[in-house]
């Protein structure tokens, strides 16, 4: 049971902060540095309980996890280089990365790929039919209505781990009761 409380403690952090990067992305286009900070010291958390505990199968090998890790920055960082994407979202995809290891990066890059563009298509919507009548000011809708050519990405960022959480079994039932009866 121990097992279990820790590993969905850990898994939870890494969740519930996901969603308050993607609303601070929405809100203002910002994701403070601490919530990539966090959803790494959760990943590590998390690995570190399940080996102590005897549940190392939850996961990858380390390896799996650093290599992940470093794909994805090393490819982030050459496009926040090119100023494709921010520094913020290179941190937040690396942070997720750790969680996914090299088995859940398919299943991140796809879904984190189609919700971006599927943001990207809203953006163009609100630049062009500007529906929002009463944005925020400083917003996310508020500065694409005004002609910037912004995209939260963490939202896409997020959703595409969540989809690698569920893909890796992180929600499975049968892992979830394995770790209650440890």
């Amino acid at each position: 049971m121990v097992a279990l409380i820790l590993f969905l403690t850990c898994l939870f952090v890494a969740v519930a902060i996901g969603g308050m990067a993607a609303w601070s992305d929405i809100k203002g286009l910002v994701i403070p540095n601490w919530h990539s900070g966090v959803i790494i010291v959760s990943f590590f958390a998390a690995f570190g309980f399940m080996h102590l505990l005897g549940h190392p199968q939850i996961f990858g090998s380390i390896l799996s996890h650093l290599t992940a890790a470093l794909i994805i920055f090393a490819i982030t960082a050459t496009l926040f280089g090119l100023k494709t994407i921010g520094a913020a979202d290179s941190k937040l995809c690396t942070a997720y990365a750790f969680w996914a290891g090299v088995a859940g990066l398919p299943a991140f890059l796809f879904y984190m790929s189609v919700v971006g563009g599927l943001v990207g298509l809203w953006a163009i919507a609100l630049q062009k039919w500007q529906p929002v009548k009463s944005p925020a000011p400083g917003g996310w809708v508020a500065r694409v209505q005004a002609g910037e050519n912004k995209v939260p990405y963490g939202v896409a960022i997020v959703v595409g781990a969540l989809a690698s959480f569920v893909k890796l079994g992180y929600f499975n039932g049968a892992i979830l009761t394995l770790l209650g009866h440890s």
